[in-house]
C-alpha cells in the first residue's frame, strides 16, 4: 500500500516543527519533521532538527542515526556535526564527542557552542579517567589518541578496584566533598539532604518503623544515598558547570570592577537564555519574566568586549519580557517592553530586532482592540518581511483589523494579498484563512455571489486539511450568506435559479439551492487569525 503523503508543504512543516520545539513540545515537533521528510527525503536541515527532538526525548540511537544521515552527503555540515557531538556526549562517548566538537570548531570557529562542547568533553574525560597528561589532541585528523585514552581509562579503573591501605574506607565512611560544591550541584534538594542527615541524630526515630514494617533509618539512608547518587550524576553530566561553580565559590564572587572571562560569560548567557525560553514555553510567564529581568540587569553591566552580541541579547530580553507580560495579561506593560525593544534595536541598527518588535507591538494593539495603531505598526513591517509565510500572516492580520474597523474594501485587498503569498508558499492552511477573510469582506460589501464562491473554495481547503470544525463553521456561514443573497435577488425582482455561480459547471449544484454545501464563518476565521507563521 502506497504511503499517504501529508497535507502541507515542506517549509510549513519545518516552521511549525521549529516553533513546537522552542515551546518544548518535542513529540509534536517530531511529527512535523517526520512529515517534512516525507515530502523532501534526506533533507539535511530537517534531519538535524529531528535529531534534536530525538535527543530531547531520550532516544539517543535515533538521534545519532539522523545526525549521521545529515552528514552523509556533506561532511562539513555544521548542524550535523554539532548534533552528532551532542548525541555522543549524551551517550557518554566523550572522546568521540570531542572529535566532532573539534571538527565543527575548525569549520565554524565563530560558533561559540563548539568551543563550549570542547570544554565540557575535555572535563568529562578528566572526571572519568583522570588527567591524560600524555594524551594530546593533534590536528592530524587521525583517531589514534582515542585508543590511548581507552588504555588510560582501563588502567585507571584497575587501580581504583584495589585502593591502598591509606585510601580504604570503612563501611560507614563517605568520600569527602566540599559542601559548597554539593550545594551548587543539588540546588533546592540540598536542604532536603541536610534535613535527612539531621534526622540521623534522632536515635529513637531511627529505631522506629513504619506501618509497613520498614525501618525509618533505612528510608532516611535510602533518601540520602539517592541524593548523593544524583549529585555524582549531575557532576558527570555537566562537569564544566560544576567545575566553574566550584572555582567561583573558592574565589571572591564577581564584582563590577572585575571582568569575567569571555567563556564564563558565554556559559552564563547561554544557560539563562535557554531557561527564559523554557519557562515561557512551559506556561510559566511570571518566572520567565522575573528571570529575564535579572539576566537583563546582569548583561547591562558587561561591555561589548566581554559580550560581543550584547546589544542583540538586550533587545531579545526586552522582547521576552514583553511576551511574558502579554501572557500574564499585563497589556500596557507588554506594550512598553516591546517599544523599548524597538527603540533599542533602532539605536543599535538591528533590523531583525526592529521587525520583531513591530510584529509584537502590533499584536498587543490588536489584543486591546486598538486596530488602527496595529495596522499602522504592521504596515511599517511589510518591507522587512523575508518570506511568503511571513507575508501571508502579516497581510491576513492587517486585513482582519480593517474588517474589525468596518473597512471592508481594504480588508478584501489585504485578504487577496495574503492569499497570493500563501499560494506562492504552497501553504494550504493559510490559503484557507486568506480565502475566508476575502469572503467575509465580500459579505460586508454585499457582494454575496463572490462571497459564496470563496466560501466554497474555503470548504474545499478545509476538507483537504481534515478540519471538521472549520467545515462546520463554513457551512453555517454559507447558509447565512445564501439567504442574504436570495433576499437581495428577491428585492431586485430576480429569480435565484437564473444565476450560475460556477461558469464551468453544468450541474444543478450551480444554482442557489446548492449553496449550503460549504462556507466558513467568523469562528473558523478566528481560529487562524491569531497564529503567526
Amino acid at each position: 500500500m502506497a504511503e499517504v503523503m501529508p497535507v502541507g508543504t515542506f517549509p510549513s512543516f519545518m516552521t511549525e516543527g521549529a516553533l513546537l520545539y522552542r515551546r518544548g513540545e518535542y513529540g509534536k515537533a517530531l511529527l512535523c519533521f517526520n512529515n517534512a521528510l516525507k515530502l523532501r527525503e534526506g533533507d539535511k536541515d530537517c534531519l538535524a532538527a529531528r535529531s534534536k527532538c530525538y535527543l530531547r526525548l531520550g532516544d539517543t540511537e535515533s538521534s545519532l542515526k539522523d545526525a549521521e544521515a545529515s552528514l552523509q552527503n556533506d561532511k562539513t555540515f555544521s548542524k550535523g556535526l554539532y548534533q552528532k557531538a551532542e548525541t555522543l556526549y549524551a551517550m557518554g562517548d566523550f572522546e568521540f564527542a570531542l572529535v566532532f566538537y573539534h571538527r565543527g570548531y575548525r569549520l565554524r570557529p565563530e560558533l561559540h557552542k563548539f568551543k563550549l562542547g570542547i570544554e565540557k568533553s575535555q572535563e568529562a574525560i578528566v572526571n572519568c579517567v583522570g588527567a591524560p597528561s600524555s594524551v594530546k589532541l593533534e590536528n592530524t585528523g587521525n583517531l589514534c589518541f582515542i585508543s590511548k585514552q581507552a588504555e588510560c581509562k582501563q588502567a585507571n579503573q584497575k587501580v581504583q578496584i584495589k585502593p591502598t591501605r591509606n585510601q580504604k574506607w570503612t563501611k560507614n565512611q563517605k568520600p569527602v566533598r566540599n559542601p559548597k560544591t554539593e550545594r551548587e550541584l543539588l540546588g533546592e534538594l540540598y536542604a532536603d539532604k541536610a534535613y535527612l542527615e539531621k534526622l540521623l541524630n534522632d536515635k529513637d526515630l531511627m529505631e522506629s518503623s513504619t506501618q509497613q514494617g520498614i525501618k525509618v533509618k533505612d528510608l532516611v539512608l535510602g533518601g540520602i544515598s539517592y541524593l548523593e547518587t544524583r549529585s555524582e550524576f549531575w557532576q558527570q553530566q555537566k562537569p564544566i558547570y560544576a567545575r566553574v561553580r566550584e572555582r567561583k565559590l573558592r574565589q571572591q564572587r564577581w564584582t563590577r570592577d572585575k571582568k569575567q572571562k569571555p567563556l564564563e560569560v558565554g556559559r552564563y548567557v547561554e544557560k539563562n537564555m535557554e531557561d527564559v525560553d523554557m519557562l515561557l514555553s512551559s506556561d510559566s510567564p511570571e518566572e520567565s519574566c522575573r528571570k529575564a529581568k535579572r539576566v537583563l540587569k546582569k548583561i547591562q553591566e558587561w561591555s561589548q568586549d566581554e559580550l560581543p552580541n550584547r546589544n542583540e541579547l538586550i533587545a531579545d530580553l526586552y522582547s521576552h519580557i514583553g511576551k511574558a507580560q502579554l501572557e500574564m495579561g499585563q497589556l500596557e506593560a507588554a506594550l512598553e517592553s516591546h517599544k523599548m525593544d524597538l527603540e533599542f534595536a533602532r539605536q543599535h541598527d538591528l533590523p531583525d530586532a526592529v521587525s520583531r518588535a513591530l510584529d509584537n507591538i502590533g499584536r498587543v494593539y490588536a489584543s486591546i482592540r486598538k486596530f488602527q495603531p496595529a495596522i499602522d505598526t504592521w504596515e511599517k513591517k511589510i518591507p522587512m518581511t523575508k518570506s511568503n509565510l511571513e507575508k501571508t500572516w502579516l497581510f491576513h492580520e492587517i486585513g482582519r483589523c480593517y474588517l474589525e474597523l468596518g473597512k471592508a474594501e481594504a480588508a478584501q485587498n489585504y485578504g487577496q494579498k495574503s492569499l497570493q503569498a500563501a499560494d506562492e508558499e504552497g501553504d494550504a492552511e493559510w490559503q484557507l484563512h486568506a480565502i475566508v477573510l476575502v469572503a467575509q469582506a465580500q459579505v460586508r460589501l454585499k457582494d454575496y455571489r463572490s462571497a459564496i464562491l470563496n466560501f466554497e473554495k474555503a470548504l474545499e481547503k478545509a476538507t483537504l486539511l481534515h478540519d471538521e470544525a472549520a467545515q462546520k463553521a463554513i457551512v453555517i456561514a454559507l447558509d447565512e450568506v445564501s439567504k442574504s443573497f436570495m433576499e437581495q435577488l428577491s428585492e431586485r425582482g430576480e429569480e435565484p435559479g437564473a444565476y450560475s455561480l460556477r461558469e464551468d459547471s453544468s450541474t444543478e449544484s450551480t444554482k442557489v439551492d446548492s449553496f449550503e454545501k460549504d462556507a466558513e464563518g467568523e469562528a473558523g476565521a478566528r481560529g487562524g487569525a491569531q497564529r503567526g507563521p
